[in-house]
């Protein structure tokens, strides 16, 4: 069904961030921190593939997604929904479903046998596609999602995702001079502020992880 309903974007980060929480999907430890995928050490983790086995809040987030993107592109704006190898797949099929629109998906490289393909699924040119992923970092991963989806002829100008870092200045400026615009529902500041809310973590661990937001790139753990 088609999202009708629309709520206020701060309400939405608001819940969403609410969502993480409730289901453990965000991490905070400063004393061990997490390597993620760029080898970088951070006091922050977020597994959003944690989502697709709670159907209530996975049902509620893409609908607030579905929502946000058409308020923002519009209601007549997508042909196909394509999922990024492999968290945005269940989440584009979860789009897909509510816009009534087709799906595909994106390999994050050719298989090496076969078609030799990166867009599984119908893709055909001139469409319009809206690319969905769970979350995005400095935006990198996308741009190697859009192009393969433009060298099939179709054109993606958007790009929507359940969680955005939103503390590298330089993502929204590197996707935008790709020609993609970014939709999210909530970012760090926004689970930061609902888990100082709620207590979820005590007060020298958030301190540490508001630290790391302000200053990714130059924090160390705490001695």
């Amino acid at each position: 069904m088609i999202p009708t309903s629309h709520i206020e974007p701060a309400v939405m980060a608001r819940l969403a961030a609410r969502m993480l929480l409730d289901i453990g999907a965000v991490h905070f430890n400063a004393r061990d921190p997490f390597t993620h995928a760029s080898g970088n050490k951070a006091p922050t983790y977020v597994d959003c593939r944690k989502l697709i086995s709670y159907p209530r809040i996975r049902a509620t987030l893409m609908d607030f997604l579905v929502a946000k993107v058409m308020g923002a592109a519009g209601f007549e704006a997508f042909d196909n929904i394509a999922g990024g190898e492999t968290a945005g797949i269940p989440f584009a099929a979860l789009v897909a479903d509510r816009m009534a629109l087709p799906m595909t998906y994106v390999r994050k490289k050719p298989k090496g046998y076969g078609r030799n393909a990166r867009i599984e699924g119908v893709m055909t040119e001139g469409q319009r596609v809206l690319l969905v992923e769970d979350m995005t970092t400095d935006g990198g991963s996308k741009l190697s999602f859009v192009d393969a989806i433009r060298d099939t002829g179709a054109s993606c100008a958007h790009t929507a995702v359940i969680f955005y870092y939103d503390i590298y200045p330089e993502t929204v400026t590197r996707l935008g001079d790709h020609g993609v615009s970014l939709h999210y529902l909530c970012t760090w500041w926004d689970v930061l502020a609902e888990a100082r809310a709620r207590g979820d973590f005590d007060t020298e661990t958030l301190d540490s992880v508001e630290a790391y937001l302000r200053a990714p790139k130059s924090w160390t753990p705490p001695a």
